[in-house]
């Protein structure tokens, strides 16, 4: 084992740290189902201060966020429990990100966008289902949050914490 920083790194750690932050495979795979429904997009753009989603379609002002189950708390696959010397950081890490999340859900919101949060899970289940939920966004500019059958519905106070908007595009249009 060695000691990276100060602190302990387990031999996983290095895999860990590789991991990518765009482009993963959901995300490829979500974009791919989208693209074949007719949709057009962006990739990596700014819809608040602060807030990137992993891809926008600006013509509907939809935002997309596709959340990885480890990384972001998911309900059903998420970790529940850590181990071992770091267990209270990996906590205060995932703990850190739900609550990012949720504050950039509200900007997103806030700035006028429609958000669509799909967990990796949702994807990697049905694509086909993960991709009709971006869709149902853009043709009916509501908020899609995290649910379904393979998607368990996030609380307010796990999660997400938005009310569903009546208005579709930009703030003041």
């Amino acid at each position: 084992m060695s000691t990276h920083g100060g602190g302990v790194s387990p031999p996983w750690s290095a895999q860990l740290r590789g991991r990518r932050i765009r482009d993963t495979e959901p995300e490829k795979t979500l974009r791919s189902a989208v693209h074949a429904l007719g949709l057009r997009f962006r990739l990596h753009r700014k819809v608040a201060p602060r807030c990137t989603a992993d891809f926008v379609l600006p013509r509907h002002s939809v935002a997309v966020f596709v959340d990885g189950c480890f990384w972001h708390g998911c309900p059903s696959h998420g970790r529940r429990q850590f181990r071992g010397p770091n267990s209270s950081r990996w906590e205060a890490k995932i703990t850190a990100n739900m609550e990012r999340d949720a504050r950039n859900t509200q900007a997103a919101t806030d700035a006028g966008w429609t958000v669509a949060r799909i967990w990796e899970c949702g994807v990697r289940a049905d694509v086909g289902r993960a991709a009709q939920r971006v869709a149902d966004a853009v043709h009916h500019c509501v908020p899609v949050l995290p649910g379904g059958p393979s998607q368990p519905v996030v609380t307010a106070a796990s999660k997400v914490a938005s009310a569903p908007s009546s208005s579709c595009g930009r703030v003041g249009q």
